[in-house]
């Protein structure tokens, strides 16, 4: 009558400890649950992993065959908040409740197993494959998740890249006009106050293109109806360009521009080409205001459109740009020197002359002349100019 009551209590005591593990964990796992946040699991997993291994090798001798049942139902409740750490918990603590939980899946049937140690190691070795397998159901969707991240991370920046892009290459180029226009008006108000009105009129005229120019960019952030090649200006606004850089006096500007060159170069090249003459001329007003003239020369050739922007030795200055800022190195030029290297051209820049500066760039044609054959230009490395 006493051993079979003995018998009896270590039969309770080894089912009580067969439940405690799961018991805990189901606990512990209800907060969480029930507010939604999956990311706190990692707790849960580690009391349930902690009481698996303590039981495991703690249950009483005659009882270790009545628990097989409450252990393999332990087994899988690791096995699914494994696969919840891995998937949801932060890294910091996956990477220590993680290989916890799968060594205490992993371990469960040793203490049951009847034979030889290695026998016993076997039978732990072969749980692991479901632990492996917890976890990759847990890794995949988290790699998924993180990839889908990073990807929103690199478009936002791309965006930002080309709104900054835009805005230094056309909106500076508009204020820096602004700001000779304004200097020059101011000098010659006393004395010739037809040519402030002129200057105040280039003025009005800047400043909207300025507006212009931020519109186009908002809009590019609002959707994608346009393509940013068909929303930038091209080859046909080259003229007025150089007409309002001349206009606002100090440095005069030559451009040569052959009649075939808007055919040979596609939509997306040709507005490459502007801002390319936009941030050149920019650079020009900036640094080199005493410049006298600046020459900008278009030539196709059987491969490629070869542009060059070059202004002469600086003379006398007559219209600085207020102190600190014409010093101020810009940020055109490389991202300039990238999209036409991603076009398959090539950009370079550097002292030309006595004193001078030449920006030289070759475009891929978008169609070959008929007697020549194409030929791919081999992309270089460029520096940005600091003049």
């Amino acid at each position: 009558m006493t051993a079979a009551l003995a018998a009896g209590t270590t039969s309770a005591q080894a089912l009580a400890l067969g439940a405690l593990p799961i018991a805990a964990a189901l606990c512990a796992s209800a907060v969480p649950l029930a507010r939604g946040r999956l990311d706190r699991l990692a707790t849960p997993a580690a009391i349930c992993a902690a009481l698996s291994l303590a039981t495991a090798f703690g249950y009483p001798a005659t009882g270790v065959r009545t628990a097989p049942a409450w252990k393999l139902a332990e087994a899988a409740l690791l096995l699914v908040l494994l696969a919840a750490v891995v998937r949801w918990s932060p890294w910091r603590e996956a990477r220590i409740v993680a290989p916890l939980t799968a060594v205490a899946t992993a371990a469960w049937p040793f203490p049951l197993v009847d034979g030889p140690f290695l026998e016993r190691t076997g039978a732990a070795a072969f749980w692991l494959l479901p632990a492996v397998a917890a976890a990759a159901a847990g890794a995949y969707p988290r790699r998924v998740e993180l990839r889908r991240r990073a990807a929103v991370t690199e478009a936002r920046r791309a965006q930002r890249l080309q709104l900054s892009r835009d805005l230094h290459d056309f909106v500076a180029h508009d204020i820096s006009g602004i700001v000779v226009q304004a200097q020059a008006a101011r000098f010659v108000a006393a004395t010739d106050p037809a040519q402030a009105v002129l200057a105040l009129e280039r003025i009005e005229k800047a400043g909207l293109n300025a507006l212009e120019s931020m519109d186009r960019t908002v809009e590019m952030l609002h959707g994608p109806a346009r393509s940013p090649a068909a929303a930038l200006p091209g080859l046909d606004h080259l003229p007025s360009l150089v007409d309002e850089f001349t206009a606002a006096g100090g440095i005069e500007a030559e451009l040569r521009l052959p009649p075939e060159t808007a055919e040979a170069l596609s939509r997306e090249a040709g507005a490459a080409a502007y801002r390319i003459v936009v941030e050149a001329l920019t650079n020009i007003r900036r640094h080199a205001p005493s410049a006298t003239l600046v020459r900008i020369t278009l030539t196709p050739t059987p491969g490629s459109v070869e542009l060059q922007v070059s202004n002469d030795a600086p003379g006398t200055p007559r219209v600085p740009l207020p102190r600190g800022r014409a010093s101020r190195g810009g940020l055109g030029l490389p991202a300039l020197t990238e999209h036409a290297e991603a076009l398959g051209g090539t950009l370079t820049a550097g002292p030309h002359g006595a004193g001078g500066w030449r920006l030289t760039a070759t475009l891929p044609r978008a169609t070959a002349p008929a007697s020549a054959p194409v030929h791919a230009p081999v992309p270089a490395h460029a520096q940005e100019p600091q003049q």
